[in-house]
């Protein structure tokens, strides 16, 4: 048995291995040169110990281009270990399946009205689960965690929150709840912060070390992520952009107060202000399709919507000056219909410096942007050393 001691050779050489393994894990892939840059181990270094970890099964190593040259591109083995990301919007459940190696395996979505029942949500939620996982062949021992994300507050306990947003799911704990129907670690979110985590991994968000995801949908939110890492706040209700007032004699919200951004953006006040000309059923969707097809009243309540976030984006510059800002949801497809107004705000309403610094893009990920990101939310609530279990302890003099 070999003990390792603070300061020692093998203290040092596995405190390494683990820096490998989470910069592979947190970005899906990347080259030796890449894992070099992000860890600040010598590339003799991150050579040697990406050896070593291929040979023991703990990553693959897989030829790739880049910038013209040869390169190898190091992921995670496909067999390490199974994440399941579970994504509750307020009408459909979306459930994929992925491996350590960002790679996803299977995905399904379905229509469903998850205000109305917390059991009836976690029931079809645990169902998608169980078919996915079969229907893949994978041995269910190797799932390693949930994500969970649900339309709502959710506070340190799990537990969510207002009764307005959510009304059947008040004061359950969705966490708790799917984790005693699966037997597996779950780990919940609000839907915003996970589209965050899906875009800054696999999307839009890709190389930026702050950003802000602004997801426009039946409510507003945001998803905040600073030096990397998602802010959720002591409370976890960082990111509630939806709730920023705009008119203090405007429209009462949902929260109780009047004229929230919310109230002048959310699809359940702005789909009304089309019915007289496309009837009652008009979705989100259809609004964008005629808008990019030229109707002028859609054009018109789309460019209001981006005006009314750009002043949100606005404030959120002023305050935490992000690098980037991701739009999320339907209006995304809007593309410049939409996204050209919210500049247009930003320049007018935030410092100048911040507005010169910040980019604002569509999402590139669409409705699978929360489901990835659930997905994404485990891969970063992994302990690395579990991924080493099978790596022996380094005795030998000079390695590190």
């Amino acid at each position: 048995m070999v003990v390792e001691t603070p300061g020692s050779q093998s203290s040092l050489h596995r405190a390494n291995l683990e820096r490998v393994v989470r910069a592979v894990r947190r970005s899906g892939a990347l080259t030796q040169a890449e894992i070099a840059r992000s860890t600040g181990l010598s590339a003799a270094t991150v050579s040697n110990i990406v050896r070593e970890l291929k040979d023991n099964g703990t990553v693959e190593v897989t030829p790739t281009s880049s910038g013209g040259r040869r390169a190898r591109s190091v992921s995670l083995s496909g067999d390490a270990g199974i994440v399941v990301g579970v994504d509750f919007g307020h009408t459909h459940l979306r459930v994929a399946v992925g491996n350590l190696a960002h790679r996803v395996l299977a995905e399904e979505a379905e229509p469903l009205d998850v205000d109305a029942s917390a059991a009836q949500g976690l029931e079809r939620a645990e169902y998608l689960v169980k078919t996915l996982i079969a229907a893949t062949g994978i041995d269910p021992g190797k799932i390693v965690g949930v994500g969970l994300g649900v339309p709502g507050p959710i506070d340190e306990s799990g537990v969510l929150g207002s009764t307005a947003i959510l009304p059947g799911w008040a004061g359950t704990n969705p966490r708790d709840e799917l984790a005693a129907r699966l037997d597996v670690p779950v780990h919940v979110d609000n839907d915003a912060n996970l589209g965050a985590l899906g875009e800054l991994v696999w999307g839009a968000g890709r190389g930026a070390a702050d950003l802000a995801y602004i997801k426009v949908a039946s409510g507003v939110g945001a998803g905040l992520v600073i030096n990397g890492q998602i802010y959720r706040g002591p409370g976890g209700t960082a990111g509630e952009i939806g709730h920023i007032t705009l008119d203090e004699s405007g429209p009462v919200c949902r929260c109780g107060n009047r004229g929230c951004l919310e109230t002048f953006t959310a699809h359940r006040y702005v789909l009304p202000l089309l019915h007289s000309a496309h009837g009652p059923d008009l979705t989100a969707p259809r609004m964008v399709r005629l808008a990019r097809d030229g109707d002028a009243g859609c054009r018109r309540v789309i460019a209001d919507v981006g005006r009314h976030i750009g002043s949100g984006v606005a404030s959120l510059c002023n305050l935490l000056n992000p690098s980037r800002v991701v739009l999320g949801g339907d209006l995304a497809e809007a593309g410049e219909l939409v996204l050209a107004p919210i500049r247009e705000s930003v320049g007018r309403y935030a410092i100048p410096s911040a507005a010169r610094q910040l980019e604002v893009v569509p999402g590139a990920l669409g409705g699978r942007a929360e489901v990835l990101g659930a997905l994404a939310l485990v891969l970063s609530e992994m302990g690395d050393s579990s991924l080493l279990d099978g790596v022996p302890a380094a005795d030998a003099p000079g390695r590190a």
